[in-house]
């Protein structure tokens, strides 16, 4: 029996502390939700992680990016389907304008109302989504990928339609002018069904390209999380266990604490 040394106090004190650190380290982990509480826990783990986090960013905003385009596409698709239905009207008024049992007089009211209609698709054209012109005729470039990969889209210009093309300068005040805009409004009308078709496939293209980075995400979350993440179920046993640890540590160390007062029995 020794008094200067309890080298099972020491023993039982070197072990309780690493039964403590991990306690705290098992209650870091359940209570932020993260295995890595610090990156001396996975080093490797925690470089993989911040790459994943920076590319998940970069995804969404790629995303957010394709969603604006396909909100563009769609109030392009709005106006184009507007002045279809325009046209429609102009052809059936100048059809109706060419009854020979109509007076000049009768195709003047015809004719007010395909003018009206005619300044309301001239207007069009001028319009804009967040004072980004709709029908510049230019093709918009959209970032579809956080690696920054980009996708041009069909260029919609309303060649057709406006102040100086047939359309405009035509009418139904004649039988034969509005013979004449029959003519021209078909041509007008093709070219809206092509202008439609184009942003068709625009907004299929990037509505694709919106599901595919959608996965991309969720994947790259998925790996993510299987390395930052704690398994609740799996972490609570192990919290449970230096819960145990600490407890019968704590009292062992109180009980070699204890011993050395046993040799005052034989000097006393």
């Amino acid at each position: 029996m020794i008094i200067n040394n309890n080298q099972g106090a020491a023993l039982a004190a070197r072990v309780l502390g690493e039964s403590s650190g991990a306690l705290q380290k098992s209650l870091a982990r359940l209570s932020s939700g993260s295995k890595i509480v610090s990156p001396s826990d996975d080093a490797a783990g925690t470089g993989v992680a911040m790459k994943f986090g920076a590319q998940i960013n970069r995804i969404q905003a790629a995303k957010d990016n394709v969603g604006n385009a396909i909100s563009f596409s769609q109030t392009q698709d709005g106006f184009l389907d507007k002045i279809g239905s325009a046209l429609d009207r102009m052809s059936e008024l100048a059809m109706l304008a060419q009854d020979e049992t109509k007076t000049n007089a009768d195709r003047d009211l015809y004719h007010k109302e395909y003018d009206k209609l005619d300044d309301f698709i001239t207007a069009i054209k001028d319009k804009d989504f967040n004072g980004i012109s709709l029908f510049s005729g230019g093709a918009m470039t959209v970032t579809v990928a956080g690696s920054g990969d980009t996708f041009a889209t069909g260029a919609v210009a309303l060649s057709k339609i406006g102040a100086s093309t047939d359309v405009r300068s035509s009418g139904v005040a004649t039988s034969a002018s509005a013979a004449a805009a029959v003519t021209v409004l078909r041509t007008a009308i093709s070219s809206i069904a092509n202008d439609r078709a184009v942003v068709g496939a625009n907004m299929s293209r990037l509505e694709s390209e919106s599901s595919a980075l959608s996965v991309l995400k969720d994947n790259i979350g998925s790996a993510r999380s299987r390395i930052s993440d704690v398994d609740v179920a799996v972490e609570s046993a192990n919290f449970a266990r230096q819960q145990i640890l600490v407890q019968s540590g704590t009292a062992m160390l109180a009980q070699a604490n204890v011993l050395p007062q046993s040799a005052l029995r034989l000097i006393g």
